[in-house]
């Protein structure tokens, strides 16, 4: 988050990639209050978005029982904010995706627990 400062504020931030085993990404599934807010993990930026949807997804949501019936083709995503249709062959690095970026994604007809999102 940027700040604006009305005098010098200096300091060093905690936070940057070098702190981490692998970029911080933040990935957050619209509608589906189960998870309270998007999760942050650590991905390399080799990983494929496809090995992202695959490997990294279902690790972290598969629980929620609307997970299985996601049709990944009609999934909307944004990235930091703007709409984007990722190219599932690509890698994060190469979609723009970097430390600190955030994922979303909106699955069509899957509106949380029994439809509680709509």
């Amino acid at each position: 988050m940027a700040v604006k400062s009305l005098t010098p504020y200096p300091f060093a931030p905690k936070d940057t990639v070098d702190k981490f085993p692998a970029p911080l990404l933040y990935i957050g599934w619209e509608d589906h209050k189960l998870f309270c807010s998007p999760v942050c993990v650590p991905m390399p930026p080799t990983t494929t978005f496809g090995d992202l949807v695959r490997g990294t997804l279902p690790g972290i949501y598969s629980a929620h029982p609307d997970f299985a019936r996601i049709d990944w083709a009609q999934t909307e995503w944004f990235l930091s904010g703007q709409p984007f249709t990722p190219d599932m062959d690509k890698t994060l690095a190469e979609h723009g995706i970097g430390h600190k970026s955030a994922i979303r994604f909106r699955t069509p007809g899957l509106t949380g627990l029994n439809g509680s999102c709509f």
